[in-house]
This record gives C-alpha cells, structure tokens and sequence, in this order.
C-alpha cells in the first residue's frame, strides 16, 4: 500500500490544484483520520506519521468515535472519508467544524461528484481530493490546508470550473442577493441555526428571518433547502 505509487491505486499519480496561501512556519502539524476501511484507515496514519512535521493523532471508524478521541485536543487537519457507512460525511463535517472549528477537514472520495463535492465545501470543507491521491501530494495537500489554503485534486478543481463556466458570473442575468443576505444563505448551507448564523452576522435572530423572507422572495422559494439548492445551481454560493 504505502510503496506504491498512490494509496489506493498504484500508477495512478495525481496533481493537485491549490488555491493556497504562502507557506508560513508552523509547528508540527496534528492529522486525525476518520475511514471506515481499516486498510487504508491504517495506510493514511502511516504515511502521516513517516512525514516530516506531520503527526497522526488518532484514526477511527466513525465521526462518534473522532470526536471522542479528539475531545481533549483537536486536531490541525481532519481526514474525512466521503463515503462512511456510519452516518453522512456531511453532517460528520458539521459536527467537527461545531466542536473544533479550528480544525480544516479534508473530504477524501472515490470519484468526482459535482453536487456531493459542492455539499462537502458548503458544510465547512476546505478541500477535496480523490483516494488515488500519491502519498507526496497527500502530504503537501495537508501542509497546505494547515496553512489555511484549499486543496483540490484536479478532476474535482476542473469540475467546480465547468459549473462556473456553464452558469457565468454570480448576479449577471439574475436575481441579486445582498453581500448580507449571500453570506447568511452561505451559513445557513453549512447547516447554522438562524441564531447561530446571527451571532456570526453581529444581528439579531429577527434580522436573520427578516433576511430570509427577502431572501425567499427573491429567488422565489418557501424553504431553506430549496433556496439552498438554487443559489448553488445559480452560483450565489
């Protein structure tokens, strides 16, 4: 597993796309991995634990289970199987950025999903990379999302460009939403509470419904879900 030429699939070598932030000094950086497969669950934690200035701090089954063991100290970087059989990655991505929201979680997927990948990134992802990853971009993608960058495996970046590509500038031709009223639907797509995505807003719960009726009005909706779904396929979010 780990002397091949990637951690799932030998020969198949894969770049990454970045969109990143200049490499800053940092101390070690603290991995946890959370996979339901117990082969590459303990493939990951190797190749962590044989990089320099990268430690594993714990692998698991289930996102239960992470977030018991990282009760005490959370980690840097969160590896995050796309595909758990115990629950959905998406809420197991919300669940970590409430408890630890200091922690970048990194979704790792078998293949690219265009709508699973923008859910990922919505519920609080900071990148996404295909298992077929090499062991070396695994750990740059690591040290690049510790330092607060974005990593993307290719298919996936040329993926979220073909969405920008086919639906054009965000606003051009359609309805326009408020820098407030975008950020609160961006929130509200994370999974917040009305409450919770008002203390990040600095307003009242009562400016929140009153931006969620302008909102529904203006993309002619009657529920989050469905205002969600739409500024997604119109690329407000």
């Amino acid at each position: 597993m780990l002397n091949g030429t990637s951690l799932l699939v030998a020969g198949a070598p894969a770049a990454l796309s970045f969109v990143s932030c200049p490499p800053a000094a940092r101390t070690v950086v603290r991995v946890a991995v959370v996979d339901h497969d117990p082969v590459l669950r303990l493939a990951l934690a190797a190749r962590i634990g044989a990089a320099a200035g990268q430690v594993c701090v714990g692998h698991y089954l289930s996102v239960g289970q992470a977030m018991r063991g990282l009760a005490g100290a959370a980690a840097d970087v969160l590896l995050l199987d796309g595909h758990l059989l115990e629950g959905s990655a998406i809420d197991g991505i919300r669940r970590i950025r409430a408890f630890h929201p200091r922690t970048s979680v990194l979704v790792l997927t078998d293949g690219v999903d265009r709508q699973r990948v923008f859910r990922f990134l919505c519920s609080g992802a900071v990148g996404c990379l295909l298992k077929s990853i090499t062991p070396a971009r695994l750990v740059m993608a690591i040290e690049d999302a510790a330092a607060g960058g974005s990593p993307l495996s290719p298919e996936i970046a040329r993926a979220i460009v073909g969405l920008f590509q086919r639906t054009g500038a965000p606003g051009v031709g359609r309805t326009s939403l408020t820098p407030q009223e975008t950020r609160l639907l961006a929130l509200l797509a994370r999974g917040m509470t009305y409450q919770a995505a008002g203390d990040d807003l600095h307003v009242s719960v009562n400016t929140v419904r009153n931006y969620v009726r302008s909102i529904y009005e203006k993309l002619q909706v009657h529920s989050k879900s469905a205002a969600v779904a739409k500024a997604l396929r119109q690329g407000l979010i």
